[in-house]
C-alpha cells in the first residue's frame, strides 16, 4: 500500500494525497520519508505549476503517530539521541521540501490537522478549510511544547502573535470558522466542493505566467524573513526587473489586453 498518491486531477494540477486514512495520516516514518520524496519530485515536474496537499479520510493529518511510527531509514548502529535527532531532521526535511516547491501549494484541509499536521498545513502557502476541519496544537496537550517543525515561526507570521501565542499555550482545537475568521484558511467551503475549489483557485493561478507566480511565492516567503522593509523592496524590485527585462510577458499581457483576448505568456 503506497502512503502517498500523486495524481493530476486537472491539467497542470497535482494532487498529493496522505494515504493512511485509518490512522487519520499520522505521521508515521513510513509516510513521512514517501511524502518528502514525493515533494521534492512533483517540484522537479515542470508540467506542474500548482499543487493540492489534502489527506484521505476524515482527517488531513493527526500528527505524530504515538502507536505505529515506523521505522526511522539509515540509523543502524546509533545511539538513541542519534536517533532522534536524525528523526527530527526527517520531518524537518519534509517541511523545507514543501517551502521550496517551485508551484504554489493550497492545503485542502478535510478534516483534523493537529500536531505536526497543523504544522504541515501552515507550511502551504494557501489553506482552504472544509467545514467540519479543526486545527489543534497538540504538543502542548502531551506534555512537550507546540513549538516544532518551524510552527512557532510560521504560525504569528500567519495569524499575529496574541492569537499564535493563545492557540499554541492552550491546545485549544480551532474550528473552520474561527480559522476563517481569523485569517488561517482564505475560505471555508462544504466537504464536497473542498478539493473542487482547490482546483479553481489552482486554474485561476495557472493563467499567470510560470515565472511571476514563481517569483511571487518566492517574494511572499522572503517577505517574511527580510531583515529589513528596505532590504526586502530593494529584492522585490529585482525579481520585477528580471521578469519585465528578460521575458516578453508584459508586452504580451498589455496585446491581449487591447485584443480583448486571454495573454499567452512564454514561459
Amino acid at each position: 500500500m503506497s502512503f502517498v498518491l500523486v495524481e493530476k486531477p486537472r491539467p497542470r494540477v497535482a494532487l498529493i494525497t496522505l494515504n493512511r486514512p485509518e490512522r487519520m495520516n499520522a505521521m508515521a516514518f513510513d509516510v513521512m520519508v514517501p511524502l518528502r520524496e514525493t515533494l521534492q519530485a512533483v517540484a522537479a515536474d515542470n508540467e506542474v505549476r500548482a499543487v493540492v496537499l489534502t489527506g484521505a479520510g476524515e482527517g488531513f493529518c493527526s500528527g505524530a503517530d504515538l502507536q505505529h511510527s515506523g521505522s526511522v531509514p539509515g540509523v543502524a548502529g546509533l545511539t538513541r539521541t542519534s536517533i532522534a535527532r536524525r528523526s527530527m531532521d526527517l520531518f524537518n526535511d519534509v517541511m523545507l521540501a514543501l517551502r521550496r516547491m517551485h508551484q504554489p501549494v493550497i492545503a485542502a484541509v478535510n478534516g483534523a490537522a493537529i500536531g505536526g499536521g497543523f504544522c504541515l498545513s501552515v507550511g502551504a502557502d494557501i489553506r482552504i478549510a472544509a467545514e467540519d476541519a479543526y486545527f489543534r496544537a497538540a504538543g502542548i496537550n502531551n506534555g512537550l511544547t507546540s513549538a516544532e517543525l518551524g510552527f512557532s515561526y510560521l504560525l504569528p507570521r500567519a495569524i499575529g502573535s496574541s492569537r499564535a501565542f493563545d492557540i499554541m499555550l492552550t491546545g485549544r482545537d480551532v474550528d473552520a470558522a474561527e480559522a476563517e475568521r481569523i485569517g488561517l484558511v482564505s475560505r471555508v467551503v462544504p466537504a464536497e466542493k473542498l478539493l473542487d475549489t482547490c482546483y479553481d483557485l489552482a486554474e485561476q493561478i495557472l493563467r499567470y505566467s510560470r515565472v511571476g507566480t514563481e517569483l511571487t511565492k518566492r517574494m511572499l516567503w522572503s517577505g517574511m524573513e527580510a531583515g529589513s522593509f528596505e532590504s526586502h523592496m530593494q529584492q522585490e524590485g529585482m525579481a520585477q526587473l528580471y521578469v519585465r527585462l528578460t521575458t516578453e510577458n508584459f508586452d504580451e499581457a498589455m496585446r491581449a489586453r487591447k485584443d480583448r483576448r486571454p495573454p499567452v505568456y512564454e514561459d
